[in-house]
């Protein structure tokens, strides 16, 4: 594995450029969406999907979303329907993916869909995503940028302070702007709210004009991100916390006193924005317990407790 410090690539024409060419060489890339830094290969590529998992310390039974910057090349490689045309011209380029039965002549590599007959896509919304998909010409694999379980990167620094070594290159393109990872629906027998995002299933249920079924926790990993301990800070993890105890580092929402406020206006956008930003600050501080205000589960606060909750799941070992 790649132990030397990776190169940081400038958010430009060349910088675009040369992380295409790095991708198509097979290396690991670090680069912004709209939701958090993904750590890009090329998709179609079993060895640099390894590297992947191996840089990650990702299961390899945890499946990869896989990125495109045009629709007309992520149709090749899934069963398209009449959904999941609606979802995308309303929703992409940007924060969701949709999980559809893989198509029998995808390139797709298999270490991308954990050994499963579906393929989560999306379209990501990012400026420099989308020159450096286009560029490449290809789909590139792309999960978050840090270690598995760990705060998802939000700014290049956290790519660095996460992987090191692990990447070849990352793209900087400064904060991300949404915060949280890509909504993720299922589109098999009937449309499954995977994840909790950016995209609500209130808006998808609406733009669909049905209802939404809900994944339950203990049914089989079917999409990336559903692990019960991800996003975890090296910190224990209080939720719902109305006081602070003796040592703790305070996290808050509303006009309360703590260290980081997620949004003293409890503006949920704003919170979803700071909140794997302000996981990391607190964290960098070696505190043993962060804790957590309520967040309001309506809205883009269903997303946000979902991650909070991931974060405080007991570890494994």
């Amino acid at each position: 594995m790649n132990q030397t410090p990776p190169e940081r690539l400038p958010d430009t024409d060349a910088g675009h450029h040369i992380a295409a060419a790095m991708l198509r060489a097979g290396r690991l890339v670090a680069f912004p969406t709209e939701t958090v830094y993904g750590l890009g290969a090329d998709a179609t590529n079993d060895r640099a999907v390894a590297r992947i998992f191996e840089a990650k310390g990702r299961p390899s039974f945890n499946p990869l979303i896989v990125h495109f910057a045009e629709l007309e090349d992520l149709k090749q490689h899934v069963v398209w329907t009449d959904e999941a045309d609606t979802l995308a011209r309303a929703y992409w380029p940007g924060p969701l993916t949709l999980v559809l039965k893989k198509h029998p002549g995808s390139a797709i590599s298999s270490l991308v869909t954990a050994g499963l007959d579906t393929i989560a896509v999306r379209l990501p919304g990012h400026p420099a995503a989308q020159a450096i998909l286009g560029a490449l010409g290809r789909g590139v694999a792309a999960p978050s940028a840090n270690r598995s379980g760990q705060i998802s990167p939000t700014q290049p620094s956290h790519v660095l302070d996460s992987l090191g070594g692990r990447l070849d290159a990352v793209l900087d393109g400064g904060a991300s702007e949404v915060g949280v990872e890509s909504t993720i629906i299922g589109l098999l027998d009937k449309p499954v709210l995977l994840r909790p995002g950016g995209i609500t299933e209130a808006e998808l249920a609406k733009t669909l004009g049905r209802n939404i079924a809900v994944r339950h926790k203990a049914e089989a990993i079917s999409a990336p991100g559903q692990l019960m301990s991800h996003y975890a800070p090296t910190a224990r993890v209080r939720l719902n916390a109305t006081d602070w105890q003796t040592g703790e580092m305070r996290l808050g929402f509303g006009e309360v006193d703590c260290d980081l406020n997620l949004s003293a206006d409890e503006d949920l956008v704003e919170a979803a924005s700071n909140l794997f930003d302000y996981l990391h600050r607190l964290d960098a501080r070696g505190g043993e317990a962060i804790a957590v205000s309520p967040i309001p589960h309506e809205g883009l606060g269903i997303a946000i407790n979902d991650r909070l909750s991931r974060a405080a799941a007991p570890r494994d070992g």
